[in-house]
């Protein structure tokens, strides 16, 4: 019997039943299990080979490296819409450029991806994991992937925290047992804007005697298709070393640096969007991040027993200037100018040991694992000069903030957390079943530090300390090697955030009624992967006990504030589909064609406030994707196509039944609320190699929004209003491998 990771799924014996029909002599049951047959599987995040997904307790999907280059994929936003599930967010807000990332998983919230764990080769890509988990800064560029792996379900007692939206983590490339290289470029450009150059290079090897070394890097530089978005600039590069002094003994380690800068256009008042959807409003707007990883690690494997010493330290900064412009009582505008620099420092120290134990027929491997995490940051706010306009917007011409920058806010916090795991993955005959338990405890503290300039009103200080057992069990019944039964029961936690911690109240004093975040997910699924087909097919519910969400003042309502509320209790379910098709195995006529789609569908709404019952905001019912692809001699072929039904943007609910707050559902005058128009794109690309006595030189080129149909989202933060969306981009790819 092959190792296997873990679930079940009894209510899906039906669908069994009538998949085994379909697949014939593929599905029929296997033969008894042979116990000698297990080895330890450890860290199974650490593969992503075909074998491991398959046996996963939960939804898991892999996008290689091949599909996102056939794809056209310049941005992991482009990755992860291929993904059921995930919902990604266009450029919008604080989040408006490539440097952020906004996904949100089973209707989760997208803005800046705070509900999942997002990882770059198993380390945290957040600034701080507790107090900070906000993607602002995606320290990581595609082009240096190799795998782009997302555990939607089945993962929650190993990674964490702010995992009820799985886990997501992007695999660099491999170091590769003999010496050679590859380099590429993509440039894409249309009718909005200028060309934008995505580049890549890796280049490694490994000696005789285990000594391994790898050089990769990935660029992007130019404009993108809106007005202000000139000085996109994104450089990544990473250095790996992995020393192997016995069979089943590695030393890795890797150091790796990011910087990326990006003009944020803004959002649009809907007068604005209607003149020139591609114009922007905000000519001061903008973002710059970098971060240096140091990651050291020594891995034991052998048949019976894995043992992982992991250990990393972040050293990040980000920053952004935005405009804050205010009406004032005359009809006029009071515009200025703020800075935001924020430093974060993190380390961790992280073992895991697995041990495999045969107990008769039963085998056990049970795994154990602890993580500390020690973050700190220093955030400021600085302000410019004031100036009053009778324009509610600043020209791009002239430079009205030529004043010194003045310190109004000086904030310092940290964690100190402490995580520990233990699961029992218990394989009997057909059956793979693993309690797990995972604990957290935290401290966290947060400080603000009044001066001559920083005024500080309420209290100065705040201490808190969490702590909250999470446990799960994952079930599998394996069918036969293809055809799997899965169902999981797991519990998610997320600590009070930095400015959580750090909110007031209109009276000054610190917010009460803000918990940390308590989530159930509960999945159940069936797997199949055969020789011409293959597909999943998920259900998920997760009950949140409350929901902490980002909101703005209520109009008329003169206590309310901006700041952060609990939705009280909110739902999340529905299914996920996939399936992809080898048309060749069928017919010899079709050799070289296959097609591949998805479709979830996603019900999640509000069950407290003004608003109990309606939708979240800014997430879809329903995504589809479709593609089709054709290889035959040296040429590939790709079509495919991406949808979306509308999404919301309610406004803030109200939670005061006296002062009731409106569902907006019709588009309002300044652009940040109302319905969003659900929409469907279509992308082709074809590709010619040239072969290996060419370097494997492969050029391509394609169309990205073929019809270049015009859709937009919207942002409610301080850089609110109507952004469009990508219109018809064309690109040209060329690599060589050496």
């Amino acid at each position: 019997m092959p190792s296997r990771p873990t679930v079940l799924a009894v209510a899906l014996a039906g669908a069994c039943s009538s998949l085994s029909a379909v697949a014939g002599d593929d599905v029929a049951s296997p033969p008894p299990a042979q116990m000698e047959g297990v080895k330890v599987v450890g860290n199974w995040l650490d593969t992503t080979a075909a074998g491991t997904v398959q046996n996963h307790p939960g939804a898991r999907t892999v996008v290689r490296r091949e599909e996102l280059r056939e794809s056209g994929a310049v941005n992991l936003r482009d990755a992860l819409r291929r993904i059921p599930g995930v919902q990604v967010q266009e450029s919008n807000g604080t989040g408006g450029s490539d440097v952020s990332l906004n996904v949100g998983v089973r209707g989760l919230t997208s803005r800046l991806s705070p509900r999942s764990t997002i990882l770059l080769d198993g380390i945290p890509l957040a600034v701080a994991p507790y107090g900070q988990p906000q993607v602002s800064m995606a320290p990581v560029g595609l082009g240096n992937l190799q795998a782009v792996d997302v555990v939607r379900g089945g993962g929650s007692v190993r990674y964490g925290p702010q995992n009820v939206g799985g886990i997501i983590n992007f695999v660099t490339r491999d170091i590769p047992e003999t010496f050679g290289g590859s380099a590429g470029v993509q440039l894409q450009g249309g009718e909005h804007g200028g060309i934008r150059t995505v580049s890549n290079a890796f280049v490694g090897g490994t000696t005789p005697q285990g000594l391994g070394v790898a050089l990769l890097y990935n660029g992007m530089h130019g404009p993108g298709f809106r007005e202000h978005e000139d000085n996109e600039s994104i450089d990544d590069v990473m250095l790996k070393a992995k020393y192997a002094f016995s069979a089943q003994d590695t030393l890795t380690g890797s150091i790796h640096h990011y910087d990326g800068q990006a003009g944020m256009p803004g959002g649009l008042t809907q007068a604005d969007y209607d003149a020139d959807p591609f114009q922007s409003r905000r000519p001061y707007d903008d973002f710059h991040g970098r971060r240096t990883d140091y990651v050291l690690k020594y891995s034991h494997v052998d048949d019976r027993r894995s043992v992982d010493v992991q250990t990393y330290y972040t050293d990040s900064f980000r920053g952004s200037h935005i405009e804050t412009i205010t009406p004032n009582a005359n009809g006029t505008y009071t515009h200025q100018l703020n800075a935001y620099p924020r430093n974060y420092h993190t380390f961790a120290f992280e073992p895991r040991y697995s041990q495999l134990f045969d107990w008769g027929q039963v085998t056990h491997e049970i795994g154990i694992g602890y993580r500390y995490v020690n973050e700190a940051m220093h955030e400021r706010t600085l302000r410019n000069n004031k100036f009053t306009s009778n324009l509610w917007y600043t020209p791009f011409e002239g430079s009205p903030y030529n004043g010194p920058y003045v310190l109004s806010g000086n904030n310092t916090g940290s964690n100190e957390a402490h995580a520990l795991y233990v699961d029992d993955t218990i394989n009997v005959g057909d059956w793979t079943i693993t309690p797990g338990l995972r604990y957290e405890r935290i401290h966290s503290e947060w400080e603000a530090h009044p001066s001559a300039t920083v005024i500080v009103k309420g209290p100065l200080q705040r201490r808190e300390n969490y702590s909250k057992p999470l446990p799960s069990v994952n079930v599998i019944y394996h069918l036969s090697d293809a055809l799997k039964l899965y169902a999981n029961a797991e519990t998610s936690f997320g600590a009070l955030q930095y400015f959580q911690i750090g909110q007031k109240d209109s009276s000054n004093q610190f917010a009460s009624g803000l918990q940390p975040e308590t989530a159930r997910t509960y999945e159940i699924g069936s797997r199949y992967d055969g020789k011409a087909w293959g597909g999943e097919i998920s259900l998920f519910r997760i009950n949140f006990d409350h929901e902490l969400q980002i909101v703005g003042k209520l109009p008329g309502v003169p206590d309310s504030h901006d700041g952060w509320t609990s939705l009280g209790a909110t739902t999340h379910k529905g299914i996920e589909t996939a399936a992809h098709v080898d048309l060749g195995q069928y017919s010899d006529a079709l050799a070289g064609l296959t097609l591949w789609g998805t479709a979830t569908y996603t019900h999640a709404v509000y069950k407290h406030g003004s608003f109990e019952g309606l939708d979240l905001p800014f997430y879809s019912r329903r995504t589809a994707n479709l593609g089709l692809r054709y290889g035959v001699a040296q040429w590939t072929f790709n079509v495919d196509a991406f949808a979306q039904s509308k999404q919301h943007s309610p406004g803030s609910p109200s939670f005061d039944p006296g002062k009731p707050a409106v569902y907006q559902t019709e588009p309002t005058p300044d652009g940040d609320f109302g319905d969003i128009p659900g929409w469907m794109t279509w992308n082709a690309r074809a590709e010619y190699a040239f072969g290996p006595s060419f370097s494997n030189l492969r050029l391509g080129v394609g169309v990205k929004n073929l019809a270049d149909r015009r859709y937009f989202t919207r942002s409610t933060d301080n850089n609110d209003g109507i952004y469009v969306g990508q219109p018809r981009t064309y690109f040209v790819q060329a690599s060589v491998d050496f």
